[in-house]
């Protein structure tokens, strides 16, 4: 470890905040001179780019027979972008979730992450499995923009406005392609800077996967989510992390496991405990968007302690320290009760102010 890694990494934060700026602003602007929802946007144009590293990353390391880095990737990823990337951008601004991500991409993103879940049973994903996630990623994407066009007709008002001239719509183009390629570059840089530090150390690969990697690769989500809430684009904030986990799972790990040389290995920690954690992060998105669709900033807080816990897990189970004993009975016996109460009482708030009458 030398100083040109470090400097990597500070080069790498400061490329992907620029990316990120620029990827926003074009992204927010084309939708509006589209006539599709800067929802949708998030949900697909920014969340496909945002995921790219991950994609980069995933095929590299599976076709370089470092497959455990290439599922610790995309879990690590899903979990990171719920609970550090919905949790840091709620502590920036809180977020208004729309109606449509609870009714349809939330139980979309539970049921990706179900699928791959039934689908590592058998220990390993074949390219079959592969084609069949990038298939329904396919039809995910036609579906959302299909719908969206449709019900932008059906407002006659909206109708009435003007598309953008054409050289605003390439200046626009060229803004959300200039931002993905900065997002790639400086996550590139600070990926590499990462993995190196880690490996510096002797970590396993999955491991590496699981946190270095996984919050590297989820860094351009991350900028983006964050400043998207901070210049009041909160659609695109909730939407790009959304969209960014059924991505994950649908795309990069359906291309990876189609192009692999061989099935992609479920090792028996990803099985047994990563997976289900991926699962039931997703689960726990609902009752907090249900409880007056948005989330507050305690809940970010909430989702950014969730977030130190699991490294903190993923870490003292790496090192088998005698402390991990410990730190799994406070989760079980109080950390988790509490949080279960607590956001079944704001659910149960939520409800019944929605049903008093007015």
């Amino acid at each position: 470890m030398d100083a040109l890694t470090l400097i990597m990494l500070i080069a790498g934060f400061i490329i992907l905040i620029g990316g990120a700026e620029l990827l926003v602003r074009g992204a927010a602007q084309l939708a509006s001179d589209l006539g599709i929802s800067p929802l949708v946007v998030g949900l697909t144009v920014v969340s496909f780019g945002t995921s790219a590293p991950e994609l980069a990353v995933s095929i590299f390391s599976a076709w370089n027979g470092q497959a455990g880095l290439a599922l610790g990737n995309v879990v690590g990823s899903n979990i990171c972008n719920v609970l550090l990337i919905l949790g840091v951008s709620a502590l920036v601004a809180p977020l208004v979730v729309a109606r449509q991500v609870v009714r349809l991409e939330v139980p979309i993103m539970i049921g990706t992450a179900l699928l791959l879940l039934l689908l590592s049973l058998n220990g390993g994903l074949e390219r079959w499995e592969g084609l069949l996630l990038f298939a329904c990623a396919v039809i995910y994407v036609t579906w959302t923009v299909l719908r969206s066009r449709r019900e932008y007709r059906e407002q006659p008002a909206r109708c009435e406005l003007p598309a953008g001239p054409r050289p605003r719509r390439l200046w626009q183009i060229g803004q959300i392609v200039a931002g993905l390629a900065l997002l790639g570059w400086g996550s590139h840089w600070l990926v590499g800077g990462a993995v190196s530090i880690a490996t510096y150390f002797g970590v396993s690969d999955l491991v590496i996967g699981l946190t270095v990697v996984a919050v590297g690769t989820s860094l351009p989500e991350l900028a983006t989510s964050a400043l998207a809430a901070l210049r009041g684009q909160r659609d695109i904030a909730v939407g790009n992390v959304v969209g960014s986990n059924i991505f994950n799972i649908l795309v990069v790990l359906g291309l990876t496991a189609s192009v692999a040389p061989t099935a992609i290995p479920i090792p028996q920690q990803a099985m047994m405990v990563d997976l289900p954690i991926m699962l039931a992060v997703c689960l726990a998105c609902l009752p907090i968007f249900l409880a007056g669709h948005r989330i507050a900033r305690w809940e970010g807080g909430l989702f950014f302690c969730y977030f130190i816990a699991y490294i903190l897990f993923t870490v003292l189970n790496t090192l088998h320290h005698p402390q991990m004993g410990l730190f799994v009975q406070a989760m079980t016996f109080f950390f988790i009760p509490l949080t279960v109460v607590t956001l079944t009482l704001s659910l149960w708030r939520a409800l019944r102010q929605r049903r008093a009458p007015n």
